[in-house]
């Protein structure tokens, strides 16, 4: 069956399912590597980082820009753009993934300063955030 057809298909009987809040896909050993779909969602806590990483190395090759709206997610692919929402005030920002990380346990994604003030994370360490792919690079 091609791709085309089982989209159609799955969004047919999407549109009969009872809606039930976001889907949820924890990271966890054995999903760790494993791509969710576009539509699913992953929440968890996103922490950030800014001067000390400014200018080093991401997993993508290029240099850290803490000005930048990026982020660092443990699994998804490099170039990925994703939708976090702040689930304290419902902010949303669109990062693009070029690093891995986080390194912390209990963590889901590492957002850039600029990332983290648009979601208004102010000082605080982490915050509770939902994440959503939007889109993949082409392979």
């Amino acid at each position: 069956m091609s791709a085309l057809r089982i989209a159609a298909l799955t969004l047919i009987l999407a549109g009969c399912a009872t809606p039930r809040g976001p889907v949820t896909v924890p990271l966890t050993e054995s999903t760790r590597g494993v791509r969710p779909d576009a539509s699913a969602g992953q929440t968890g806590k996103a922490s950030w980082y800014g001067e000390p990483h400014h200018g080093h190395r991401t997993a993508s090759g290029e240099a850290y820009d803490m000005y930048e709206l990026t982020a660092a997610h443990p699994s998804l692919p490099l170039g990925s753009r994703v939708l976090v929402t702040n689930l304290n005030n419902g902010r949303s920002v669109e990062v693009r993934i070029n690093d891995r990380g986080p390194h912390r346990k209990g963590r889901i994604i590492d957002l850039s300063l600029a990332a983290a003030r648009k979601l208004g994370a102010g000082s605080a360490g982490t915050i509770p955030v939902r994440v959503r792919v939007l889109s993949r690079p082409t392979e």
